[in-house]
């Protein structure tokens, strides 16, 4: 009876099966999916550099009360004059010299929408700019793979695959903390044993908060039920009942009549804008069925580095566009109970809207690290199991390692090459292109594809060594073609302080140097590997890049 009791496996040994076998299974998939998060933190840069709007000047003066103003009398003119009657009005106040007036109309009609000169009301040419899907891309990667809502099931699935990898790891590695100051450089597996422990330690409290918070981001996705069984199957449901919680007086229903019988906007955005701290950058007029209109005025963006807190959404205030009652003013964040935080909170820990640039940047840094303990995870399996492969999969072992290598390598150096030549395509697509957005996209999912079938056709040495140079000259080429297309780059961008694409053209060079290394230094300890053991190192090398 003992005997048989010591026979069991411990906790700690079922553990590390667990961690294993989840960090495998979705660890091709995660690291293309971190890859893609960290490289969505700069969303809003990549699409203004694939957009390739001229660069203007970056320190414009900011345009004084009286003319925000004027230029919201234009706005509500111009509509007035288009579409009187739509049940819909947005309006993008200017806020610098030079900005337009965005103005959008929605009703039974279809939707208007058009660019106005900020001090005589003229309709503005639309700017000459690339249709592109941007930096929304990697962010609709990043939680659905771009697969609609089996994507978003299998991101979430993985997701929680990852949660259990960390924990079991975290049980599995008694030393964790010694061994996080420990690297081995140049002993195989112990090396890349080595990079997986730092690396995890080094990132753990992140890793953990941001798949946590990602997947109860959308939780509502995940789990539906609550919600429908208290408001039903209707997916507007929930808003629709959220706005009649306004504090609002019971009126008839609504006519066609001019939205704005007793007040006009600009009166109205003179109170709004005395119980709001930021410029009022947003108005939204709208007029549904059954109630009276209402306008909502929404403040500029704050800037996240100067305000301190964790929850930084844009106050608004809410005025009966009849009578101009004030409906809801704006809440104040002092007062707000910390359970109404929780999930603003949780939000803005995923989505990194707090901190400035200097937040996102962490971000970056530790989810680039995050995607290198996945990778490293994966080549430590093929480079562990393969030592001491019994033949496990019988005939087939050795193609069963020929696969893995090739995954290894197409989730790590695909992704990344896939992501600049997406970029690529937005240079090198014609600009009459047909669905130019969704072709982009599919440059990216085509090269991902043949770094897989590259990887499969060639060693894992030759794989590794290859598709790591692509890399590199796709990132320190990239300035070069944008300055070959579009005539910018990134002198004129330093010299008209256009930080967000300079750090972008900046970065793809950073990345470049970095792949060109990491090509150079695993020729070079291949080599090495292979003289000291020529026979070992030709049969049983992963080829993981050193």
């Amino acid at each position: 009876m003992r005997g048989k009791l010591s026979s069991q496996p411990g906790f700690r040994q079922t553990m590390s099966w667990l961690h294993t076998w989840c960090g495998l299974v979705c660890g091709w998939l995660l690291c293309a999916i971190f890859l893609t998060g960290s490289i969505s933190v700069f969303r809003e840069p990549i699409t203004q550099w694939m957009q390739g709007a001229p660069v203007e000047d970056g320190n414009r003066p900011a345009l004084s009360a009286q003319e925000r103003l004027h230029a919201l009398q234009l706005a509500e003119q111009h509509l007035g004059r288009k579409a009187p009657e739509a049940s819909l009005w947005r309006i993008g106040v200017p806020q610098r010299q030079g900005d337009g007036v965005k103005v959008f109309a929605s009703g039974r009609d279809g939707n208007m929408q058009a660019s106005l000169h900020a001090q005589t009301g003229k309709v503005l040419p639309e700017a000459a700019l690339r249709r592109t899907e941007g930096g929304r891309h990697f962010m609709s990667f990043h939680y659905s793979l771009q697969g609609g809502l089996a994507g978003f099931w299998v991101v979430g699935l993985v997701s929680m695959c990852m949660l259990v990898a960390l924990a079991s790891g975290v049980i599995v590695h008694r030393r964790i903390f010694q061994d996080f100051f420990t690297f081995r450089p140049g002993k195989g597996q112990r090396s890349w044993l080595d990079a997986h422990n730092a690396s995890a330690v080094l990132t753990l409290p992140f890793l953990f908060m941001i798949v946590y918070t990602g997947l109860a981001h959308f939780y509502t996705s995940y789990m539906p039920w609550p919600l429908q069984s208290l408001y039903g199957q209707e997916r507007s449901a929930y808003s629709r009942y959220d706005s009649e919680l306004d504090a609002r007086p019971a009126m008839g229903a609504f006519s066609t009549a001019p939205a704005l019988a007793g007040a006009d906007l600009v009166s109205l955005a003179q109170r709004a804008q005395s119980l709001l701290t930021e410029p009022v950058a947003g108005v939204l007029l709208q007029r549904p069925d059954g109630v009276r209109a209402t306008v909502r005025f929404t403040e500029s963006n704050p800037d996240t580095a100067a305000t301190g807190r964790l929850v930084n959404a844009p106050r608004s205030v809410t005025f009966d566009a009849a009578s101009g009652q004030l409906l809801q003013g704006p809440a104040n964040p002092q007062g707000r109970h910390l359970a109404a935080d929780t999930y603003p909170v949780i939000s803005a820990l995923h989505l990194v809207t707090f901190g400035g640039w200097a937040m996102k940047w962490l971000y970056f840094v530790l989810g680039l690290i995050g995607t290198a303990m996945i990778a490293s995870g994966t080549i430590l399996f093929a480079v562990k199991r393969r030592a001491r492969s019994g033949h496990e999969w019988g005939v087939a072992t050795p193609s069963m390692y020929r696969c893995i290598d090739a995954l290894n390598v197409a989730s790590l150096a695909g992704s990344a090459l896939a992501s600049a030549a997406y970029l690529y395509g937005n240079r090198l697509l014609p600009m009459v292109l047909t669905a130019r957005s969704s072709w982009e996209v599919r440059v990216f999912f085509a090269v991902w594809g043949l770094s897989l079938l590259h990887a499969l056709l060639r060693t894992a040495r030759q794989a590794w060594r290859e598709q790591l140079c692509a890399l590199a000259l796709l990132c320190l080429g990239l300035p070069l073609l944008n300055a070959m297309t579009t005539g910018q780059h990134l002198l004129v961008y330093l010299a008209q302080a256009d930080g967000q694409r300079a750090g972008l053209e900046l970065t793809c060079l950073m990345l470049g140097l970095m792949a060109a290394w990491s090509a150079w230094r695993h020729e070079k300890s291949q080599r090495g590997r292979s003289r000291a053991q020529p026979q070992a190192g030709r049969g049983a090398s992963t080829g993981g890049p050193a």
